[in-house]
């Protein structure tokens, strides 16, 4: 009786950890670039955010989050936690969230210098 109780609990880890790797609320099949203005850098696990703003063709200003995997693999890119900063000017790229909220899994983000930020697109 106590395997079985081993073996369920070890199935449930297995699948709350599989679930939380997971991209489905991201499009894979879409790549969308676009500049804004960071407005929050939270670098915390299990993702690290950015919080950023861009202006859309009428000049109207919406908040998008981007998504990224942890500091512990961004740490041996060059990443800290003051890589970005409130009033910063990027220009992201990654998969777009399907649900429609603004939201995005960040595959790229360039800086106004041209120096692309290290990002890498698993979690």
């Amino acid at each position: 009786m106590k395997t079985i109780w081993v073996m369920a609990v070890v199935l449930c880890a297995a699948a709350a950890v599989q679930a939380h790797h997971g991209f489905t609320a991201f499009d894979k099949n879409t790549v969308v670039t676009m500049k804004g203005t960071v407005k929050e850098f939270h670098y915390v696990n299990p993702h690290s955010v950015v919080d950023f703003e861009v202006k859309d063709a009428q000049g109207k200003v919406r908040r998008w989050q981007g998504e990224m995997t942890s500091p512990s693999h961004l740490s041996p890119k060059g990443w800290t936690a003051t890589s970005l900063e409130a009033g910063d000017e990027i220009t992201v790229s990654g998969y777009p969230g399907k649900n429609g909220v603004p939201s995005i899994w960040v595959t790229q983000i360039r800086m106004p210098d041209g120096k692309e930020l290290k990002v890498e697109a698993g979690n």
